[in-house]
């Protein structure tokens, strides 16, 4: 599976002030694993990220800047959610249908979070592994970012936004398609 590259689409009730664009890249990798990169343009001392810490699993990380992933096999309603944050903390929930009997994921391996920085970017660096029952089949994605500024001003970043406020889990928002692993 080559790297896709996909650009996030800001809220628009969300403006960012100091942030001018995020990426990110995801490929499928061997073993059922993923990969995410994230990559935000803009002036790094104007965002706001936690020191690194030691990665454990931390609940409410959406709160400051945080980068996540929700999966779903293609065409359930169940869902996957992961969190990434700078500091290295991580979290994985599984939920049965929209914002529905969420529970945390059993995680084979926790995901280590790289970091990669300059003046003008920073980069947040992962990869998962699927549960095992999802590893051969085809993945809708929403890839989302939450961006916290110094100043307080938090901008949400996604594939794609439903109407209304900002809303990660909604069905809309699942606007890529990793295709299933080809045969040997």
């Amino acid at each position: 599976q080559l790297d896709n590259m996909l650009q996030l689409i800001c809220h628009p009730q969300t403006p960012a002030i100091t942030v001018e664009a995020i990426e990110v890249h995801t490929e499928r990798l061997e073993n059922g694993r993923l990969w995410f990169r994230y990559h935000v343009e803009g002036k790094l001392d104007a965002l706001e990220l936690d020191k690194p810490r030691s990665p454990e699993r931390t609940d409410g990380l959406w709160k400051n800047t945080c980068f996540e992933a929700f999966l779903r096999v293609s065409g359930d309603t169940a869902y996957l959610e992961y969190n990434f944050a700078p500091s290295g903390r991580w979290a994985a929930y599984a939920f049965t249908d929209y914002r529905t009997d969420g529970t945390d994921l059993d995680m084979v391996t926790a995901p280590e979070i790289l970091l990669d920085a300059s003046q003008g970017h920073f980069a947040v660096e992962t990869e998962i592994t699927l549960p095992l029952h999802w590893q051969g089949e085809t993945i809708e994605m929403n890839l989302t970012a939450v961006i916290e500024e110094t100043d307080g001003t938090k901008s949400y970043w996604a594939l794609a936004h439903p109407p209304g406020k900002p809303d990660f889990h909604h069905r809309d928002c699942f606007a890529f398609k990793l295709e299933a692993p080809s045969a040997p």
